[in-house]
């Protein structure tokens, strides 16, 4: 798990995709109980949104800030934002 003291920017990262999972979690909700027409097309469109941030934060979990400059992460875009591989639900 990234260390804040050791990787700040890793970290830091680490957290927007939780906040932003969580933000967008709460907006998903918030549009379903106000739009009586919210549809499994736009419920799908916002869970995949969601998924990919916490799939980022997963399998970046233990990255260093050395892995999370703009170019590698211009490469290692789409590979962090699958569904990880190595986590099973409970």
């Amino acid at each position: 798990m990234i260390d804040q003291q050791v990787n700040p920017v890793a970290w830091a990262l680490l957290n927007d995709e939780l906040t932003d999972a969580q933000e967008h979690l709460a907006q998903m909700c918030q549009e379903m109980q106000q739009d009586p027409d919210f549809s499994e097309i736009e419920f799908r469109i916002w869970l995949a949104h969601i998924y990919s941030h916490l799939n980022r934060a997963w399998n970046r979990r233990n990255a260093t800030d050395a892995q999370i400059t703009p170019e590698i992460e211009q490469t290692t875009w789409d590979e962090w934002s699958q569904f990880p591989t190595d986590i099973e639900p409970l």
